[in-house]
């Protein structure tokens, strides 16, 4: 208990002059690195150098009572332990998986010619789709629909009358920010949407409600922005990443394939 209580005033002592270094304390000449701060926190998000004091002290005293626990348990054969054996072997598996996997993608290369050899055969995949921006007030029935469309009709300024309707009269979310859906692909949506979307012009909205699964909408069409092919220097980082994944995969059922020969597989 002696030595607990030590090694924990003196980790505390060294948390102001060592929150910039690489470890924060010592347990037995241990070093409380990044990593192990990171692990106890749990939360990428939280910030350990940015935390106050008192906090940071409760992580270090979290970090070094488990330290002395775990070393306690060695000490005491805890590694003879049928359940510690069983589970670190998993580990070791699933370590061994993860490290011969990272080395397998490293060794993977790729040069210019053979990545814009690979755009020059696949040009008709690497398409920006039809995207529209639009807004939609969604109500139960068509006549609903219709009276929307003749307040419309009737309006000097369609838009803000239709954000106006929208707030008032829709019954999606949306409804809210005057039923703004944003940019998206224009097949994105139920079927009778998009295809009413796509028929329109921008600017305009629907003279006919379109009939969904979730009721009758009123679209308004602010933009619709073409399809276009992407250039070699927009999709250059995807295509790095589509040849990886082809070789990797590739190489990953040749091996399988050549190890499943002499396994001995059972499924039930």
């Amino acid at each position: 208990m002696k030595k607990i209580v030590s090694s924990f005033i003196a980790s505390i002592a060294l948390v102001s002059a060592l929150n910039a270094a690489d470890f924060y304390a010592t347990v037995d000449g241990e070093q409380i690195t990044k990593q192990d701060i990171s692990m106890a926190l749990q939360d990428p998000r939280i910030d350990f150098d940015k935390l106050p004091d008192n906090a940071k002290k409760q992580v270090l005293e979290q970090i070094i009572n488990r330290k002395l626990l775990a070393k306690k348990a060695i000490k005491d054969g805890i590694e003879k332990d049928p359940q510690y054996v069983e589970t670190i072997n998993k580990i070791k598996e699933d370590l061994a998986f993860q490290v011969w996997q990272k080395n397998q993608i490293d060794k993977i290369k790729f040069t210019e010619d053979e990545k814009k050899d690979f755009y020059e055969k696949n040009k008709a995949k690497f398409v920006m789709p039809e995207t529209l921006e639009a807004s939609h007030i969604l109500v139960k029935t068509e006549k609903e629909a219709f009276d929307i469309i003749k307040q419309l009709d009737k309006a000097s300024n369609k838009e803000e009358k239709f954000k106006e309707l929208a707030k008032t009269k829709s019954q999606d979310p949306a409804g809210k920010n005057g039923g703004y859906l944003g940019k998206f692909p224009a097949d994105q949506m139920v079927p009778e949407f998009s295809s009413a979307a796509k028929a329109m012009s921008k600017g305009t909205y629907s003279k006919v409600p379109t009939k969904t699964q979730f009721g009758y909408h009123v679209i308004y069409l602010k933009d619709k922005i073409p399809s276009k092919a992407l250039a070699y220097n927009e999709v250059e980082g995807n295509i790095s990443q589509i040849l990886l994944g082809n070789s990797y995969n590739k190489k990953v059922k040749e091996l399988t394939d050549e190890l499943r020969k002499d396994a001995k597989i059972v499924i039930k």
